[in-house]
């Protein structure tokens, strides 16, 4: 498959700027892929297609405060910088991407907080991700971290124009967020509300975690026509013994189980043993899935609805079949489904 073949027209409204009211209250669209039919429910309707012993697994990442706001000096230009990861901990080196590039050089220092209490410079200038930054910082590990707190804004994504409000510090996080280190949330995960799970729980359905700290290359755009030779960025992943026994025990029985989100699906893709089951895993994942593609772990998915040409929709395709999500996409945009990070739920079966 190409590129192009997951091009399409996604009018400007359909992009969700705020949350739903309530978690659980945004709608949800569910496929079954052995009927090809098309139903509507809300998010927390989701607990009807699952029974006693079936799984889900979430991606337990925390949202970090990655975005912070500085001045040049000697020219007091305004930048932003995005904090990617973190490379060095006792040299607080960080990989950035910085707004306005251009205006950025090896040596060029930058000034945070109306203090100028926290100073950064520039000590590379040419990584595929942007820049290096190291922070001067005087106090401990613990007293920095505490300070990049304090001056971060929520990274909302960018295709939201507004600034962030004490709203999104709560509602660009899940609820069972306990790991910090996404500068990304994983969205599907935003409309579980702590009745549901609580719901999901009584009824005897297992939850497991995993741990992917999503990235901005999850949202790269892909710039080849041959999805084939797409690079993917590593994300750092986790998947414990505890999650490895909940998911393989339920496949043994033949169960449901329900990749909560892309990242998880990504995270359970990339720890499959010869005998396809789960296995514990410690490390990075690059992983990218495209259709065609035969999924090993889970048989269900929960994700939301993704931007034209996106590795998410990609993703998505290969799952349900890339005509059904295509027919599924043109209901969502006639029923006037809110997609990507603040939108609306799908459900494939």
């Amino acid at each position: 498959m190409k590129l192009s073949d997951f091009n399409f027209e996604l009018p400007n409204k359909r992009l969700a700027e705020f949350p739903a009211e309530s978690r659980d209250e945004s709608r949800l669209m569910v496929l079954d892929r052995e009927s090809k039919s098309i139903n509507h429910y809300k998010f927390k309707d989701l607990i009807q297609f699952f029974d006693e012993g079936d799984v889900m697994v979430l991606n337990n990442t925390k949202v970090f405060p990655a975005r912070l706001f500085g001045n040049k000096e000697k020219t007091g230009a305004r930048i932003e910088v995005f904090l990617l990861r973190e490379l060095n901990q006792e040299q607080r080196l960080w990989d950035v991407l910085v707004d306005p590039a251009r205006k950025i050089r090896i040596g060029n220092k930058l000034y945070f907080g109306e203090d100028d209490s926290l100073v950064a410079e520039v000590i590379d200038n040419t990584t595929s991700r942007g820049r290096t930054l190291r922070f001067l910082f005087e106090g401990s590990y613990s007293e920095f971290r505490k300070k990049m707190k304090l001056l971060g804004q929520t990274p909302l994504p960018k295709y939201i124009k507004r600034d962030p409000t004490p709203e999104d510090t709560e509602r660009y996080q899940t609820i069972y967020a306990k790991v910090e280190g996404a500068v990304a949330a994983p969205t599907a995960g935003l409309h579980f509300s702590k009745h549901l799970l609580k719901r999901l729980e009584i009824k005897g359905i297992k939850l497991a975690e995993l741990t992917l700290h999503v990235g901005l290359g999850t949202f790269n755009p892909v710039e080849v026509e041959d999805l084939s030779k797409h690079k993917m960025d590593s994300e750092e992943l986790i998947v414990n013994e505890t999650a490895t026994n909940i998911v393989n025990i339920a496949k043994s029985n033949k169960k449901k189980i329900c990749a909560i989100g892309t990242t998880v699906m990504r995270g359970l893709e990339s720890s499959v043993s010869s005998k396809s089951t789960l296995n514990p895993y410690k490390g990075w994942t690059h992983k990218f899935i495209f259709p065609p593609y035969d999924f090993s772990i889970a048989n269900t998915m929960v994700t939301n609805f993704h931007t034209p040409k996106s590795t998410l929709l990609m993703m998505a395709s290969a799952f349900a079949g890339p005509d059904f999500i295509k027919e599924a996409y043109q209901v969502a945009i006639k029923e006037k489904y809110n997609f990507y990070s603040y939108g609306d739920a799908m459900l494939i079966l």
